[in-house]
């Protein structure tokens, strides 16, 4: 009987012991789930389930900042790196001529000239925020291999070397200060295919691989070693600056770096569960000169697809983004660079914003850290018009359609200097509440606006209670008729372009 007692008594015991064990299981991936709600895993499927953050959708400006050793020849574009090895390029002789033979005056002899001297990143990020930026994101690194922030990985840093300043790290610090989101761009997938590397320079040099690479035929894909390289690299980067958005050029395009991808998505995207907010990845897609084939990184819904000085024709489902330059020739700081206008990059925003996008506008300062004064001016004008019509901007999501009038845009890589001035009769719509934002391009000359897509038999909208002018305190008459929406615009201009028509449903 006693013998039965212990029996009984060791099962319990057992099956106590189990089930406390199977508890703690539970208790342990309940915690775990607490902290990782959604798992993502390096598949398509699985990167699918990401969501553009909220932040993201209603900040609908940036800064991009191409700032690197390539600043200090300031001659070409960013891609004097690479061009100064090239026998084909006349920026070979130049160098020859400028600073000499390519096997003793490397690219490497700038990086000690890169001094970032008068480097300022609390003005910065005043600037930027005064431009009415509502993020920022500096390259981190670009195809050069020279590290703009403090590596563990790889000792061609601007901490070691140039600045020997942690570039993105004080930064962030200082955009972060001031509310603005903070992101960082990678570049660096490209190195394998970037210089021209021959016995005839220094970028022969095993001394120097770390930063031109190791000898190998470009043309061949990326090494799983590079590869690896590149992870560790990017994963440093996720690590070290907990980035709200990461940029990625169109190198990481090529077929090899494909499992790269998906398994660097997959881990930013839970590294951000982790951090408990939403991140944005940006990827281009990108048309290969030589045979047409354009390459997308990514599928739709797996991040945002970013178009480089390129703007879309249509309202995309999918939420994205345009990159272009405040100046013409170069990203990177040059010699007699030439600037856009504050007019044309306006419309350039309120264009994309009314087709789903944001828009990320790039300077590019001096060796020195200042940034060009043309650069700040526009700048400022630009954050001028969106104190005064932000409101159409942000927060504000596309509506039924994009607008109406007859300037197009157009489509591919690289084309937006095929694109024409925007005239009176473009208008775009954007919308926040019962609230619909009518945004002319321009003055109309004769003094009154014609919106033929809001005439009386439409189906868009049903009626309208009130029209006021963003930034004027005149009284707005309007007429509606079969024909158009009319209005009667007052004597002065609010602003210096882009007019919004506050229109309550």
């Amino acid at each position: 009987m006693k013998q039965l007692q212990f029996l009984f008594i060791g099962l319990f015991i057992v099956l106590t012991m189990a089930s406390c064990t199977e508890t703690n299981k539970q208790e342990r991936r309940a915690a775990e789930s607490k902290t990782t709600s959604v798992k993502f895993q390096p598949t398509w499927d699985s990167l699918k389930q990401y969501e553009v953050p909220k932040w993201n959708q209603d900040a609908k400006f940036g800064i991009f900042i191409h700032w690197g050793v390539y600043a200090v020849p300031a001659a070409g574009s960013e891609w004097y790196p690479r061009n100064m090895y090239n026998k084909d390029n006349p920026l070979f002789e130049h160098h020859k001529k400028t600073w000499g033979d390519q096997s003793e005056f490397g690219y490497k002899n700038f990086i000690p000239m890169f001094k970032a001297e008068k480097w300022n990143p609390d003005a910065w990020a005043e600037l930027f925020q005064r431009a009415g930026a509502r993020y920022v994101v500096p390259v981190a690194e670009h195809h050069d291999g020279f590290a703009m922030y403090d590596s563990s990985v790889t000792k061609w840093n601007s901490v070691n070397m140039g600045p020997k300043r942690d570039i993105c790290g004080e930064l962030a610090k200082a955009v972060r200060k001031r509310g603005m989101k903070f992101g960082v761009s990678s570049h660096y997938a490209w190195n394998w295919r970037y210089y021209f590397i021959s016995d005839e320079f220094d970028n022969s040099n095993p001394e120097y691989s770390g930063l031109y690479n190791i000898p190998h035929d470009p043309k061949t894909p990326a090494s799983p070693e590079f590869i690896e390289h590149w992870y560790n690299r990017t994963k440093e980067l996720i690590d070290k600056y907990q980035p709200d958005l990461f940029w990625f050029d169109f190198g990481f395009c090529y077929p090899e770096f494909e499992q790269g991808r998906k398994e660097i998505a997959a881990y930013y995207y839970n590294k951000a569960i982790e951090w408990n907010k939403g991140v944005v990845l940006n990827y281009k897609r990108w048309t290969k000169p030589a045979d047409g084939v354009t390459k997308v990184a990514f599928p739709d819904g797996a991040g945002t697809l970013d178009l480089e000085r390129e703007k879309s024709p249509r309202i995309r489902e999918f939420f994205w983004q345009t990159d272009t330059s405040i100046s013409e020739k170069s990203w990177g700081y040059i010699d007699n660079d030439t600037f856009k206008s504050p007019d044309t990059l306006v419309d350039d925003l309120v264009d994309i914003v009314a087709k789903n996008g944001c828009l990320l506008l790039n300077v590019g300062p001096r060796p020195d850290g200042t940034i060009p004064q043309e650069a700040k001016d526009v700048l400022l004008a630009i954050g001028g018009w969106l104190k005064i019509n932000g409101e159409a901007i942000y927060n504000t999501r596309c509506w039924k359609i994009f607008g109406e009038g007859p300037t197009g845009v157009a489509e591919g890589h690289l084309s937006e200097s095929k694109n024409k001035a925007f005239t009176s009769e473009d208008i775009r719509f954007t919308r926040k509440g019962t609230a619909l934002y009518a945004i002319t391009l321009d003055w109309p000359k004769d003094g009154v606006l014609r919106i033929k897509s809001l005439n009386s038999n439409t189906n868009l909208i049903k009626g309208i209670s009130s029209i006021t002018l963003l930034g004027s305190k005149a009284r707005i008459k309007w007429n509606r008729d079969s024909e158009a929406l009319t209005i009667d615009l007052p004597d002065k201009k609010p602003c210096d372009y882009a007019y919004v028509f506050k229109i309550s449903l």
